[in-house]
């Protein structure tokens, strides 16, 4: 009877010491794969936390921006930065960014599954690279004077809103998936990594400061064009240097 107990001791002692070091091994998998940075890891429209360090296996340049099929460690996936001369093969750091699921590159005429908007290669002393010293857009003085006849019916669906309306429940909806149509009245391109569009559908007034919607997007439409955007508000939105936003709409995709 004792030998049998000391058997069935040994045996529970076994499994307990299996169980202990496949859960060690399951921890130390878990650590070293870059889940920040992994596209089926993150949930949509996901900011990345850390820099993607890693090989460049594929690269396209379009519309001003240059397309990076990064290879890291633990995982491959695309990365859009600013038009920049990277070649196959290159190992490259880059700053941390947003993540667009399902995201269509007119230029490219291509959609792509997951990729993250980096701010660009990140230089030696362990910073983004430096910017150019633009001013940028869509503060109360550089909006566009508000366009006459504008009247551009309200685009369908449950999270369609008239410009107008997006300043208004702009609380309410801040960093929620919204669609807006209208004509573009000013476009200006390439100003912190994105194109700037200024939207206007004949709601508000510029006295009230609620008719002028400003989008950032990777796309490029024309002045005058009609389009309709979807994209994610934002409420109070500041981007330093005393140009802040009561509403902008980010990760706009264009179609007319």
């Amino acid at each position: 009877m004792k030998r049998s107990s000391v058997i069935l001791s040994l045996i529970l002692l076994f499994v307990v010491i299996a169980f202990v070091n496949y859960s060690n091994a399951s921890e130390y998998s878990l650590s070293n794969e870059d889940t920040h940075n992994s596209p089926q890891a993150a949930s949509p429209q996901a900011m990345s936390k850390d820099p993607l360090v890693g090989t460049v296996a594929e690269t396209m340049n379009s519309g001003g921006y240059t397309y990076i099929l990064l290879q890291t460690k633990a995982k491959m996936f695309w990365v859009a930065i600013a038009e920049s001369t990277v070649t196959v093969g290159e190992e490259v750091v880059l700053a941390s960014g947003m993540e667009m699921i399902e995201f269509h590159s007119k230029s490219l005429d291509r959609t792509f599954d997951s990729i993250i908007f980096s701010e660009g290669m990140i230089s030696q002393g362990g910073e983004a690279a430096p910017k150019p010293k633009k001013k940028t857009y869509g503060s109360s003085g550089a909006k566009p004077s508000a366009q006459e006849n504008v009247k551009v019916e309200k685009a369908g669906g449950g999270n369609a809103y008239t410009v107008a309306e997006l300043f208004k429940k702009r609380k309410e909806l801040d960093n929620k998936d919204i669609i807006l149509k209208g004509k573009v009245v000013k476009v200006t391109a390439r100003i912190m990594n994105k194109n700037w569009l200024h939207i206007q559908d004949g709601s508000g007034s510029a006295q009230d400061g609620d008719n002028d919607m400003v989008v950032t997007t990777m796309d490029l439409p024309s002045v005058g064009d009609t389009v309709t955007i979807k994209g994610v508000l934002f409420s109070d939105k500041d981007f330093g240097s005393g140009y802040k936003y009561n509403a902008i709409v980010e990760f706009g995709q264009v179609s007319n």
